[in-house]
């Protein structure tokens, strides 16, 4: 492969995981990425395949998952519905089946986890 075609395929990975990790909130779709990019959905597939540790999906979807976890961890006045929508999720449910799948755990008993434990962690003597 030609050295500018790899670098140029290398920059439309970095590119797309930059608008992931920006607009993950959104409805993102790989032709969508792809014509953001002025790229093709199938040099943007090939950029992922050779770049990436994992396809658009999984990278939309892990970007996701980190940060509703995050949400259910720290913020607890926000119900796990409202997170789910905050990450990009129109459906809970779908939301909440992802999750299980990621972390082994509900939504709602990964949060109680998390309070569990920083409740643990307050109490030990520093």
């Amino acid at each position: 492969m030609r050295t500018d075609t790899l670098a140029s395929r290398r920059r439309l990975y970095l590119l797309a995981r930059l608008v992931v990790a920006r607009h993950y909130r959104r409805q993102l779709t790989l032709p969508a990425v792809a014509h953001a990019l002025a790229s093709s959905p199938r040099q943007l597939q090939r950029a992922y395949a050779q770049f990436g540790a994992s396809s658009f999906r999984e990278d939309l979807q892990a970007r996701r998952m980190d940060v509703a976890a995050t949400l259910l961890a720290e913020q607890r006045s926000i119900p796990v519905r409202e997170v789910a929508r905050l990450v990009g999720y129109r459906q809970a449910p779908h939301f909440a089946r992802v999750f299980r799948r990621r972390y082994g755990v509900s939504p709602a008993r990964f949060r109680e986890r998390a309070l569990a434990a920083g409740a643990a962690q307050r109490r030990e003597p520093a």
